[in-house]
């Protein structure tokens, strides 16, 4: 009986903190949901194309996952001290964080300008050295940099729209950027519709058609969101005046640079890291790329909710912590880590029971399909798994522990994972259903480091004070 009423007090909350958790969270879900739902829609779409488009884009899509990991990574640096000035109080503070933001992303936005561009058909065709046809991998080369070079021009709305919604969640605030979302996502859909198979008279692009629809949807994304936080209403006093001046106090700059840097490298270096182990499973031949990217798509539907449980951390840990309320950001962290656990056990089953269904609606061939359900399953297998890691890590971010960050994330990714991929991957004939899982395997030494980490509450730090 002591045991269990001591498990209550540190893993369940009472219905005030669900409620606050569930205020935060259904929002960024619905939105999510949405954007995912039409993120899988279109893939089908391109999927209908045939193999080496929807290869293709997902190459051209892996490139992307870069630039956009490492704006996020670039403005989570002045998030920390935007949700930490809020909880403190300080509006100005929170005004300097978001101007940095605006500095930070216009950066990352021309160092990638310059790196698609210049090599853009290189870093494609890394992707295209395994077994298979290669009149294919040319199609494959081509239909990837033909989507790349018009996504490039929905970079920078995609960057100011991030650093917007951030500031937005900082504050508790999910409601506006939920809305701008949806209203992004069915334009992409119906721009999809229109522009891939030239409906209504549309012309037909294909793979062109699906670029040119997402940049649509950023534009419409950053309109929505700017005019409703520079809307006549004053409801967001802390962006009055934003713009009136760039400049940001150099002492704030220094303070962010020194805890957003590791933030900026780490979601490069993994993101990085992530598109090297696709190109490393991709050695075992083209179909996997198609397999995989059905996969991933798939697997955003279903791991929505303890991404969005990382928003939650964020804003309520980081709260606590600018009004120093350090007891209450101890127990809280794992009241959310155990919910976001709990619930992805059923999650994750409901996805390996469906994963057999959701490559059928592809136009591609059996073997593909055989690899999309193999490569489903395990995720769905270890999606409690990822989501304790995923909890560890905006854990030790809302607290500024950027460093212990880094090491925790990409620093496990490059010296674990990375190697055990390619080592199994040159030096055994092991097939890639069963490669692949051995690999996810080495996620529980990580999770397992992270909730030593997170005990030890070094973590637990007011950086605004």
């Amino acid at each position: 009986m002591h045991f269990v009423n001591r498990f209550k007090r540190t893993f369940i909350g009472d219905r005030a903190f669900y409620r606050t958790v569930a205020k935060l969270i259904v929002p960024i879900i619905v939105q999510m949901f949405v954007t995912n739902f039409v993120n899988l829609l279109d893939n089908i779409m391109v999927g209908q194309l045939g193999t080496a488009e929807l290869s293709g884009v997902a190459i051209g899509n892996q490139l992307i996952f870069v630039y956009n990991l490492c704006i996020f990574g670039g403005l989570s640096g002045p998030g920390i001290f935007g949700a930490q000035f809020y909880g403190a109080g300080d509006l100005e503070g929170l005004r300097n964080s978001f101007r940095m933001k605006l500095w930070v992303l216009l950066g990352i936005f021309a160092a990638f300008l310059t790196i698609f561009l210049g090599w853009g058909r290189d870093l494609i065709s890394l992707y295209l050295t395994g077994d298979g046809d290669p009149q294919t991998a040319q199609r494959m080369l081509g239909h990837g940099l033909d989507y790349l070079h018009i996504m490039l021009i929905g970079f920078l709305p995609f960057a100011f729209t991030t650093a917007y919604a951030g500031t937005l969640r900082e504050t508790g605030e999910t409601m506006v950027p939920m809305r701008a979302g949806i209203a992004a996502v069915l334009t992409n859909l119906v721009g999809n519709w229109l522009l891939i198979y030239g409906n209504l008279g549309f012309p037909q692009l294909g793979v062109k058609g699906a670029a040119i629809a997402t940049v649509i949807s950023r534009f419409v994304e950053l309109a929505i969101i700017a005019r409703a936080m520079h809307g006549s209403s004053g409801r967001f006093e802390f962006m009055h005046g934003v713009y009136h001046t760039l400049k940001v106090p150099l002492q704030l700059v220094k303070k962010i640079l020194k805890k957003g840097s590791p933030l900026l490298l780490n979601e490069f270096l993994w993101s990085m890291g992530m598109a090297t182990l696709n190109q490393i499973y991709s050695m075992r031949g083209l179909d996997v790329l198609a397999g995989m990217n059905i996969a991933n798509t798939v697997n955003s539907m279903f791991n929505l909710f303890f991404i969005s449980m990382g928003s939650a951390i964020a804003t309520m840990i980081g709260q606590h912590l600018g009004a120093n309320r350090m007891v209450a950001a101890r127990r809280d962290v794992w009241r959310l880590m155990f919910f976001s656990a709990a619930s992805c056990v059923v999650i994750g089953g409901i996805m390996m029971l469906a994963s057999p269904y959701f490559p059928l609606l592809y136009n591609t061939t059996d073997h593909v399909r055989h690899l999309a359900t193999s490569f489903m399953m395990v995720m769905a297998l270890f999606m409690p798994m990822y989501s304790t890691s995923h909890a560890c890590y905006f854990t030790l971010r809302s607290g500024g522990a950027t460093f212990l960050t880094f090491l925790f994330d990409s620093g496990y990714m490059w010296v674990i994972n990375i190697p055990l991929a390619l080592a199994l991957t040159h030096w055994t004939s092991i097939p890639i259903i069963w490669l692949y899982p051995l690999c996810e395997l080495a996620g529980v030494i990580k999770m397992l480091i992270g909730l030593t980490i997170v005990r030890r509450g070094r973590w637990v730090k007011n950086i605004v004070h």
